[in-house]
């Protein structure tokens, strides 16, 4: 189209990251040799756009766009994340992240080899031609959402209906929100609306099959702006996209005004109608554009910092961080570099992967593969084979028809590892240079080779180096793994780390949270926060005091307060103990001090006791062995409290419950067994009391199955007990003897089970104590009918003889 008598505009429209289109706007360019490119993107990105042109800068990448983050006092910085800050500077920042809770930090604009967006950009710095991002500021995505919330969504925008999704109204400048997308309704896709006209169910195999797997030149644009134009005739055009079209015609018109004779746009096939034909007048986009931009300068967002970070086809799949994404990148990566034979390239990939993992394929089954995926397409009216073919032929043929092989080739070659790679040149994103200096101050280099270190929490170094990696594996960031250490205290902790360079990926995106490795953190935990239940969230309270995030936990005790108040399973009770417990023992073994999550802890306990009459009764065997698990692990947890000031009483009143509970008659024989143990060993119950409910539990008229159970639950998996108590032992070998065939045969298998955790020398020590060989033991020796032992040693010496 032609804006101007003396300049003409071109304008490409495109799905991002689409093959065909990145195909066709090569072809465009090269056919229209444009004196300047504009693309939809960030203008800030104008900048960093000629690195498109650096050999280093290897796709996938992405633009990053962020805020920079406030200013810190000269000292704070210094200490890299260890110790305390003072107590106005933690209030000041929970403030700030109670407020900015779920808001995003920033902006991704991702690109790969088959991005229509990275080929524009690649052809003209090869032509030395100026490349023009012409969408909204990056500040303006990151406020947009709450700028338009605060205001009204449908201003000058139709009918006031949700924003179309991504797939449908492409849009590559994705800001990476906290909360998921919601499902959107099928009477809101345009291009659906399009597809069901052409006689299709899915738009986007009509879209593959307009676009994707067509050779076009300038004709296929045409077509999709004729395409768009009659879908916007009667669709609502919202708010956000009306702003951002303002802002496109007026970059548009900048170009022009600057001189530029042939200008070619690309940008999302949606846009398309709004920048051709004829332009409203300037002054309505200026007066359209002049209220946000004045609230976005008033919000204190109006700048942000856009630089070229690493990006990975995995990333790349939709829904995995950013809504304008592609299920199958691998496909179309290889979509768009295989010359010639695309569907035969694919299968052979496929089956070298197959190979790779010791499973026969045979040029046989390529052959017949091929031939499959073909004579699908044929049958379908497809115009070139596509993946839905090519996989069904893979999963028929290559795989015989097992899922299981399929899921392999769906994940390794399908979506793909392929990972970018960024030049030296570009500026580094917030967080990396953020772990960069942490890393240099603490003296604790990145390397690819595996290496363990022993940290002490008692050095304001280690320390620092401990909360760095958990602050680091709560983004997801998986440089170290924690590991055994080589003594019991609190003060060591043990990592092995090494540094993968696809973690490089995984931080960039744990940008949306925050612009330091810290505040990144904070922001993922409170976002993880808002959708977990009260394990979760406790879990989440003791991350938070591992790596030091006190600005975080008012705000998560808060929520962990409102889901104790409100919760009545009694499961997530007993789960949630453990966490905190373990959170209030060691806050002063870090140096900090987790504050009122005593109070916390002591209301769960106390509901927890409160509701525990009800949970312990109508149990079946697999719901008592999961009573007694989150039993035994809050009684851990309430007892390593001891007498901490926080906590005072809860262990006393925890084993007070439990000695109400253990003489209940309705109780499971598992959970009696382990109460009476615990009380034992807390020395909540002295030795009579213990000898009376194994009494009780182990006497002719309990049924044989609860006794096997009792026995399981006190003796637990650790056979010390009936190796050092002479008396148990005996009563335990007296209900056992006592007991009829049938019944013996009915418990047999439970017990087998009970002591078949036992260590072998446990084992082998219970025998001997048994067999009354262990002279110095207390008691008196067990013995045993001559006969009956006679009898067995006659077995034995058949079964030596034999050998």
């Amino acid at each position: 189209m032609t804006a101007a008598t003396e300049t003409r505009v071109d304008v490409l429209g495109i799905r991002h990251h689409g093959p065909g289109s990145a195909r066709s706007v090569a072809r465009a360019l090269e056919a229209l040799r444009p004196d300047v490119v504009l693309i939809e993107g960030p203008p800030e990105a104008d900048d960093v756009a000629a690195l498109a042109g650096n050999p280093g800068l290897v796709p996938p990448v992405a633009l990053l766009a962020y805020a920079e983050p406030p200013k810190r006092s000269a000292s704070r910085t210094a200490e890299a994340g260890s110790g305390d800050p003072p107590a106005s500077e933690t209030a000041d920042e929970a403030d700030v992240m109670t407020r900015d809770a779920g808001r995003p930090r920033s902006a991704f604009w991702p690109f790969a080899v088959f991005s229509p967006e990275w080929q524009a950009l690649t052809w003209a710095a090869a032509h030395d031609v100026p490349v023009r991002f012409i969408d909204l500021p990056a500040a303006a995505h990151l406020a947009l959402d709450d700028i338009i919330e605060a205001g009204d969504e449908n201003a000058g925008a139709g009918n006031g209906e949700d924003e179309t999704p991504d797939d449908e109204n492409p849009d590559d400048a994705t800001v990476v929100r906290a909360e998921p997308e919601a499902e959107i309704p099928v009477h809101q896709d345009p291009l659906g609306r399009l597809a069901a006209a052409a006689g299709y169910g899915d738009a986007e195999r009509w879209w593959e099959d307009l676009v994707e797997h067509r050779t076009g030149d300038l004709a296929v644009f045409e077509a999709v702006a004729e395409a768009m134009a009659a879908l916007r005739e009667d669709e609502p055009i919202l708010r956000r996209d009306a702003l951002r079209e303002a802002h496109m015609r007026t970059r548009l018109r900048a170009a022009i005004k600057d001189g530029a004779r042939r200008i070619t746009v690309v940008c999302g096939a949606w846009h398309v109608p709004a920048l051709t034909g004829d332009l409203p007048p300037a002054a309505q986009d200026t007066a359209a554009l002049r209220p946000f931009l004045k609230e976005l300068k008033d919000s204190g967002r109006s700048k942000a910092t856009v630089t070229w970070v690493p990006w990975s086809h995995g990333r790349l799949a939709v829904r995995t961080g950013y809504g304008a994404g592609v299920t199958s990148p691998g496909w179309y990566h290889h979509m768009f570099t295989a010359t010639d034979r695309p569907v035969e390239r694919w299968l052979t990939h496929a089956a070298g992967l197959l190979r790779e993992e010791g499973l026969p394929v045979s040029s046989a089954h390529l052959i017949e593969g091929v031939r499959l995926a073909d004579t699908l397409a044929a049958l379908r009216g497809r115009p070139a084979t596509g993946l839905d073919e090519a996989t069904e032929a893979i999963r028929s043929v290559l795989c015989d028809g097992d899922d299981v092989r399929l899921s392999l080739v769906r994940h390794r070659l399908e979506v793909g590892e392929l990972l970018g790679e960024v030049p030296p040149e570009a500026p580094a994103g917030p967080l990396e240079r953020d772990l960069a200096a942490r890393t240099k101050a603490l003296r604790l280099p990145r390397q690819a080779l595996e290496k363990k270190v022993e940290l002490d929490l008692r050095k304001p170094t280690d320390l620092g180096r401990s909360r760095l990696l958990h602050q680091l594996g709560l983004l997801g960031v998986g440089w170290g793994t924690l590991a055994a250490t080589s003594g019991k205290g609190t003060f060591k902790e043990a990592w092995h780390l090494r540094w993968d360079p696809a973690l490089a990926v995984d931080l960039v995106a744990a940008g949306v949270h925050g612009t330091t490795v810290a505040e990144a953190a904070s922001g993922k935990l409170l976002h993880d926060a808002a959708g977990a239940d009260l394990p979760g969230i406790a879990l989440l309270v003791e991350g938070a005091l591992l790596a030091d995030l006190s600005g975080a936990l008012p705000s998560l005790l808060d929520t962990l307060r409102d889901q104790a108040a409100l919760g009545h399973d009694t499961d997530a009770l007993l789960d949630a103990i453990p966490a905190l417990a373990r959170t209030l023992r060691y806050g002063d073994v870090r140096g900090t001090s987790p504050g009122a999550l005593g109070i916390v802890l002591t209301g769960l306990v106390t509901r927890a006791r409160t509701a525990l009459p009800g949970a312990v009764v109508a149990l079946d065997d697999d719901a008592a062995a999961r009573l007694v698990t989150r039993l035994r692990d809050v009684s851990a947890a309430v007892s390593l409290l001891g007498r901490e000031p926080a906590a005072a009483g809860l262990r006393e009143d925890w084993l007070a419950t439990l000695s109400r509970l253990a003489d209940r008659p309705d109780l499971h024989g598992l959970v009696a067994g382990w109460m009476a143990r615990i009380l034992r060993d807390e020395r909540a119950a002295s030795s009579d009391e213990t000898q009376t409910r194994l009494s009780r539990f182990l006497s002719p008229g309990t049924p044989a199955t609860t006794g096997a159970a009792f026995v399981e639950g006190f003796v637990g998996s650790s056979g010390l007990i009936l190796v050092h108590d002479a008396e148990l032992l005996a009563l335990v070998d007296h209900w056992l003897s006592t007991l009829h065939a049938d019944a013996f045969e009915q418990v047999l298998p439970l017990l087998r089970r009970s002591f078949a955790r036992f260590d072998a020398p446990e084992r082998r020590a219970v025998g001997e104590r048994v067999a009354g060989r262990d002279d110095g033991a207390p008691g008196e020796s067990l013995t045993f009918d001559p006969a009956r032992v006679a009898r067995v040693l006659r077995v034995l010496a058949t079964i030596l003889e034999k050998r």
